[in-house]
């Protein structure tokens, strides 16, 4: 029998997952009415900023820096549920969950992320974490990458990436970047290689054009249409499947560093649901982010059908929308909150520098300032690595709300030389983030110190 936690009389809300998205949702929803009886369902003990995992591979972060305890994240007025959601139930307004039980609502977002399907590649599960097999995709793992990457002397290093979505579809390239920087200045005898599913380095061409660039200066060797489906580890053999004219073919590869990308999908609860679309997507509009069928059930973030790159950013872009409609929804009125198809990807194309992806849906770029996105700048770097962590931990996911800043902009298709940031336009931009964090009640007085501090050092270390 279902149980609604509604029966204080508040329209009870229950939000699955609480990541970036559900997280920010459940705070959002709290500040805008404090009559909503919020549920947040999470077993994960773990709050995780995984955009600066990748950082850590690179031996730029620490673990410790991208992860916080999940309890202490959870606004205050939301209860935390620390259980495993194990099927949908919409007809019934309901949630199963892995101990039996049925939770009832009102409204439902389903905010659960993607699920990392490391067993769907024969022998990877068992390999990976020794024997130079690793994966940024795992917080536990990304210290090993930036270990085998540090020790490397010579030999194959193998970068992929799978057929289909995956979120932060940056990453391996990202990895690729700043391992081949890093075996370039010191001189190490490493083959670098670069193994995709996919026709290009990047989804979107606008960008690709430019990231293979980035690739190509590394001396990167590039290879299409290569599916990763089986690792020996014991032979340290990675085997590629291809297509070519209707036939399968298949080709061993030697490696001493492995890193790897795992298929993904959404999670099973989903898949297996009415919720879901053909491909197991949570079917939603993907403008207004509605279930396009069951009009309390909304949905953002990887989980989703929205042809969008799954990616912080983009969930980010999501937040306002989903909110907006079903504040609106708890009033009996249409959704009138539109998802552009934002996202922002940030592709590291060497220590302390940042190739900016921004677009909308169609692959439209859409910068958030009038440069060149397409050019890597030391000013992105920054902004990935001191000032994108303070805004997740203290505005993101508090629900604090932020200006959209992106806009459609057209450049010329010719791939614009490399340069940096002009020095003027770097130390401005740094001095506006200085007052703002300064001025802000936002920081609750702890954080513009630290900030402060993290911001003198980079003048110190640019000159500026």
């Amino acid at each position: 029998m279902s149980h609604s936690v509604s029966a204080s009389g508040k329209p009870a809300i229950v939000i699955i997952g609480a990541g970036t998205g559900g997280m920010a949702v459940a705070a959002c929803l709290r500040n805008a009415r404090v009559d909503l009886d919020i549920t947040l369902i999470d077993p994960a003990p773990f709050h995780d900023f995984q955009p600066a995992w990748t950082l850590v591979g690179g031996g730029i972060c620490r673990p410790e820096d991208a992860r916080r305890v999940l309890r202490d994240c959870v606004p205050p007025g939301v209860r935390l549920l620390a259980e495993t959601v194990t099927a949908l139930q919409p007809q019934e307004q309901c949630v199963r969950l892995a101990n039996g039980a049925l939770l009832g609502y009102d409204f439902l977002v389903v905010a659960a992320g993607m699920q990392l399907n490391w067993g769907a590649v024969e022998g990877l599960a068992d390999a990976l974490g020794k024997g130079g097999v690793t994966s940024n995709y795992r917080h536990d793992l990304a210290p090993y990458t930036a270990e085998l990457v540090q020790g490397l002397k010579g030999g194959d290093a193998l970068f992929t990436q799978p057929a289909g979505r995956i979120k932060c579809p940056g990453v391996p390239q990202s990895a690729l970047c700043l391992a081949a920087d890093h075996f370039r200045r010191t001189s190490a005898s490493v083959r670098v290689h670069f193994w995709s599913a996919g026709t290009s380095a990047f989804g979107i061409p606008f960008y690709a054009r430019a990231l293979e660039r980035v690739m190509a200066s590394y001396g990167a060797q590039t290879h299409y249409g290569q599916n990763l489906v089986q690792v020996r580890a014991c032979e340290k053999i990675a085997v590629f499947e291809s297509c070519m004219n209707g036939e399968l073919l298949r080709e061993e590869v030697h490696y001493d560093l492995l890193h790897v990308v795992p298929p993904q999908s959404a999670p099973d609860f989903i898949r297996g649901s009415v919720l879901a679309d053909a491909a197991g997507w949570l079917e939603v509009d993907r403008h207004t982010l509605r279930h396009v069928r069951y009009a309390n059930v909304f949905g953002l973030g990887d989980c989703t059908s929205t042809p969008n790159s799954k990616t912080v950013s983009a969930i980010q872009g999501q937040i306002p929308t989903v909110v907006g409609n079903l504040l609106q929804a708890l009033r009996g009125r249409d959704s009138s909150e539109s998802y552009d198809g934002y996202a922002a990807c940030p592709l590291v194309t060497a220590p302390g520098k940042v190739l900016l992806a921004e677009f909308v849906y169609g692959g439209v770029a859409a910068p958030s300032l009038p440069l060149d996105p397409r050019v890597p700048r030391r000013l992105y770097g920054w902004v990935q690595r001191v000032l994108l962590p303070w805004f997740y931990w203290n505005i993101l996911i508090r629900g604090r709300g932020v200006p959209t800043m992106h806009r459609v902009r057209y450049f010329s298709d010719a791939v614009p030389d490399w340069g940096g940031l002009p020095g003027r336009w770097a130390a401005s931009l740094q001095r506006v983030a200085a007052r703002v964090i300064s001025a802000s009640a936002l920081t609750g007085g702890r954080m513009a110190p630290r900030l402060r501090a993290a911001l003198q050092q980079q003048r110190e270390r640019h000159g500026k």
